[in-house]
């Protein structure tokens, strides 16, 4: 079997997903069925895990394999991972896996798979009535929000809505790799430790990578 044919399988039943993801009732959704990233601040791409492990079990295996300390989402010829991005903001780049992971597995399989999920977002407005809600559904603000305010740091608009306009199938394999950057390789974790560089897929680079996409 081969991602071609992986995409041909997943097609069918990911033309059915929502086109119109609303905040509110996507986080309840996770809540109420257990999923246990429903208190992430960016639920759209823990959203769109949540509707593919949903929709694509019984097609692919869910979880997918490990690399080290890096999992991937899910498995069917290669190692896949899924993941949303907002269409309209001035950033057409991506954070995907762990970068060893993914170098382990291209290695091991020739290639991973990444399904992309694009859209339209409409962020909270200014009274961030939408955070406030959120907070209040998860008890109380995070630690993470709370250690922003002792340090006076910026708070970022949450997202509120996402619209769905494509999801690109997309294959890397060395030759993305090289064409990709890293992220994270000079940050550092809360204890001092190096954080783990990342993939830095650049949508502008990929073209032949793009095996297939639908529209809704």
């Amino acid at each position: 079997m081969s991602f071609t044919e992986d995409i041909s399988k997943m097609v069918g039943p990911m033309q059915k997903l929502p086109e119109l993801w609303d905040g509110r009732k996507a986080i309840v959704e996770m809540k109420d069925n257990g999923y246990g990233q429903w208190k992430q601040m960016e639920w759209i791409g823990w959203y769109f895990q949540f509707l593919c492990a949903r929709t694509l079990r019984g097609i692919l295996e869910m979880p997918g394999p490990k690399f080290g300390n890096a999992e991937f989402d899910a498995m069917g010829s290669v190692p896949l991972d899924f993941k949303a991005h907002a269409m309209n903001t001035s950033s057409h780049q991506i954070i995907v896996n762990d970068s060893e992971a993914t170098a382990g597995a291209i290695g091991r399989y020739g290639a991973v798979g990444l399904v992309l999920a694009l859209g339209e977002v409409e962020y909270n407005d200014e009274n961030r009535a939408f955070q406030a809600w959120h907070n209040a559904l998860k008890g109380g603000e995070s630690h993470y929000e709370v250690e922003r305010k002792k340090r006076g740091a910026w708070s970022r608009l949450r997202k509120r809505s996402f619209r769905l306009k494509q999801i690109s199938f997309v294959e890397i394999t060395d030759d993305t790799l090289i064409k990709c950057g890293s992220f994270q390789t000079d940050f550092r974790n809360a204890d001092g430790s190096p954080r783990r560089s990342k993939v830095l897929l650049d949508l502008e680079k990929i073209d032949d990578e793009i095996k297939r996409t639908l529209e809704f």
